[in-house]
């Protein structure tokens, strides 16, 4: 006979056919079917062309700013440093990079500080306007930067902070504020509030069990709010345009625009520009990508 298994619900199931011959494997339904029998070159191939099409604009700019100038060589030999020197000494790109760098790390600070506070508040408190708060963060979305430069720049005016790196952090933080403040609240929506009722029962105040409690849960929240609005306040251009007339004050992406004249672009400079411009961005997602997908997929459920 074939031996049999109770299982926690009562459930009996064979464990062995007849001889000791192991069950019969579960049927495949048609979609796994369908997938398994999809030859792997139609998987790879729009994958491989993906990547490539994605990967030639790098290698054209690493191109033109590792070889000489006035080659036409495909390939960068013998390569040469003079373009990064020229726009990191001659074309004062150490400022810029200098400016963006404080202008990107203040951002992500600030923006992170208070999208935490806004989170937590829109996650753990109901009251009368929550909702027409929150259509109004969504609504904000909707809204381009380019709308709000003249109004942002009377109030800078009158504040007697144009030409100042804190214009645009200011700015930049206000922008960044609607989708960072949604993000972090969904995420505290899935920490259980009983971790907190625990903390204030053991006689932790609310900022302490917050402190000790929740705030090493939302690590992936964070690093996904803080890394976007660096991104986003390091390649921004518009801003830092209007708000920045003096050189020593200027941005990487402004620092790009003029080495673009008006009867020639040097080529090599404005390539090795770009590179230097894309090296932080691209050493923040190689370090965080992990973080920033569960980041923003945590972030982005219903609570």
């Amino acid at each position: 006979m074939t031996a049999v298994l109770t299982e926690k619900n009562g459930a009996v199931r064979p464990s062995a056919r007849p001889g000791g011959t192991p069950p019969p494997a579960r049927r495949r339904t048609g979609r796994e079917r369908a997938w398994d029998d999809v030859p792997r070159w139609q998987i790879y191939l729009p994958l491989g062309l993906y990547l490539l099409f994605t990967l030639i604009p790098f290698y054209w700019m690493l191109l033109f700013a590792l070889r000489p100038a006035g080659s036409t060589a495909l390939v960068p030999w013998p390569m040469t440093g003079e373009h990064f020197s020229k726009v990191w000494n001659e074309r004062s790109f150490a400022v810029f990079f200098q400016n963006s760098m404080i202008v990107g790390v203040a951002t992500l600070i600030a923006t992170t500080l208070v999208a935490l506070a806004g989170g937590y508040a829109l996650a753990r408190f109901d009251f009368k306007i929550k909702g027409a708060f929150m259509l109004a963060l969504l609504c904000s979305q909707f809204i381009p930067g380019a709308l709000m430069l003249v109004p942002l720049f009377e109030i800078f005016r009158n504040l007697q902070m144009i030409n100042s790196l804190w214009s645009v952090v200011i700015a930049e933080t206000v922008f960044q504020l609607p989708l960072s403040i949604i993000l972090i609240s969904g995420f505290i929506k899935n920490v259980p509030v009983t971790l907190e009722e625990a903390a204030w029962v053991d006689g932790c105040s609310r900022f302490t069990a917050f402190r000790a409690v929740v705030l090493p849960l939302l690590r992936p929240g964070l690093i996904a709010v803080g890394s976007f609005a660096f991104v986003h306040s390091w390649n921004h251009f518009l801003f830092a345009l209007m708000f920045l007339s003096e050189q020593d004050k200027q941005t990487i992406p402004v620092g790009l625009n003029t080495l673009i004249g008006a009867d020639s672009v040097d080529l090599g400079a404005l390539a090795a520009g770009g590179v230097i411009a894309a090296v932080p961005v691209v050493i923040v997602f190689a370090f965080i990508q992990k973080w920033l997908v569960t980041g923003f997929s945590a972030g982005a459920v219903k609570g």
